[in-house]
């Protein structure tokens, strides 16, 4: 059996671990096995399900908190388990450096896979990032990405250009995600949301790249033209108190639905009418694919990858005109669910193929 080590900070509900977690439960786990070495101390989301697999759980210091700490017992896990293969998720090019550290420790097959399209406007990061491409890019031997912006971002336009980046989909399981009529109106009875109500929706965690302070003002200009309507915000992070405050202070507060993290996203997404998305910036957004795939519209920022439209069912929208969003989302919204799965299998978007190039990749 190969075993493949992946480093990344946690195992919390989030896109790249979500992308993670769908794999791992397709591999053919008597050939294949995935383990995880974080930083994070206290339980992760997705901690019990890897176990249950048969996965292993590595904590180690972070970079941040103790630099040769975080070598020696990075290099400690990689030489007692003898891996051979060890991806690191990163957007930053600093990431590399786990990577150096890896290879010393003997990882024969070193992998990257970028996890955004940006890592804000600071100049600090910015400047790590391009020096960590020129001290540990050559210690990746495979770059993989989600998305052409992705790509790029990390590795850099001449090494996406050159083919150097491999894509590997956000994929779905299409038998999971799909419209559940009957659990729509069971998620809409529990939120007490009656017939009629528009349900506008979101899944994401709350912080400033997700940009819900703007998502507030959106449907703030909605609610203002149609009483009728909700936003369900689905997620937890540091801002949500800050954002559940501004929701009172715009006078929507009672519209608004803070439902935390949840594991029955599907079902959440059936219950939506149309889903909203105005990040900042993304690598490839796993919740608008998996919203693709249950048939829901779809209203997000410009500044995403359009290979994020793989139904049709997606507008793209420049940030900053609140007006303009609140009249396409009300607009969007169907009397009908789309069948987009076609979609998906045409494009590779299915699990299966996803699964077939991770494998391909990631265990050489």
């Amino acid at each position: 059996m190969k075993r493949l080590l992946c480093i990344l900070s946690g195992m919390n509900a989030g896109g790249a671990e979500g992308f993670l977690m769908k794999v791992y439960r397709e591999l053919d786990k008597s050939k294949y096995q995935m383990d995880f070495c974080i930083n994070v101390k206290e339980k992760c989301f997705f901690e019990d399900e890897i176990l249950a697999m048969g996965g292993k759980m590595y904590r180690i210091p972070s970079k941040s908190e103790d630099l040769a700490q975080f070598k020696k017992q990075l290099t400690k896990v990689i030489k007692e388990n003898g891996y051979d293969n060890v991806l690191r998720i990163t957007s930053s090019a600093m990431g590399f450096m786990d990577l150096k550290v890896a290879k010393k420790a003997g990882a024969r097959v070193c992998c990257a896979r970028s996890s955004n399209a940006s890592d804000g406007d600071g100049l600090k990061a910015k400047v790590a990032h391009r020096l960590g491409r020129v001290l540990y890019n050559k210690y990746v031997d495979v770059k993989v990405a989600p998305s052409d912006l992705a790509a790029r971002y990390t590795f850099g336009d001449a090494v996406y250009e050159k083919g150097g980046v491999n894509l590997i989909h956000n994929g779905v399981d299409l038998d999971l995600f799909k419209f559940y009529p009957e659990k729509r109106e069971e998620i809409r009875k529990e939120f007490s949301i009656e017939d009629g109500v528009t349900l506008v929706g979101h899944v994401g965690r709350f912080d400033e790249q997700k940009n819900h302070a703007f998502l507030l003002e959106i449907f703030k200009e909605l609610h203002g033209r149609d009483a009728n309507t909700k936003l369900l915000l689905v997620g937890k992070g540091a801002l949500q108190e800050k954002m559940q405050e501004r929701a009172a202070e715009l006078g929507i507060g009672d519209s608004v639905i803070f439902a935390g993290v949840r594991s029955d996203v599907p079902h959440l997404l059936s219950a939506m009418d149309v889903f909203a998305f105005p990040s900042f910036y993304e690598g490839m957004p796993n919740t608008v694919i998996e919203a693709q795939a249950t048939g829901l519209p779809c209203v997000i920022a410009d500044t995403i990858t359009r290979e994020a439209d793989i139904t049709g069912l997606v507008e793209y929208l420049p940030l900053g005109n609140a007006a303009e969003w609140a009249e396409r989302v009300a607009a969007a919204v169907r009397s009908e669910r789309a069948d987009t799965h076609p979609s998906f299998i045409s494009n590779k978007y299915d699990i299966g193929s996803v699964v077939e190039e991770f494998v391909k990749n990631m265990y050489r």
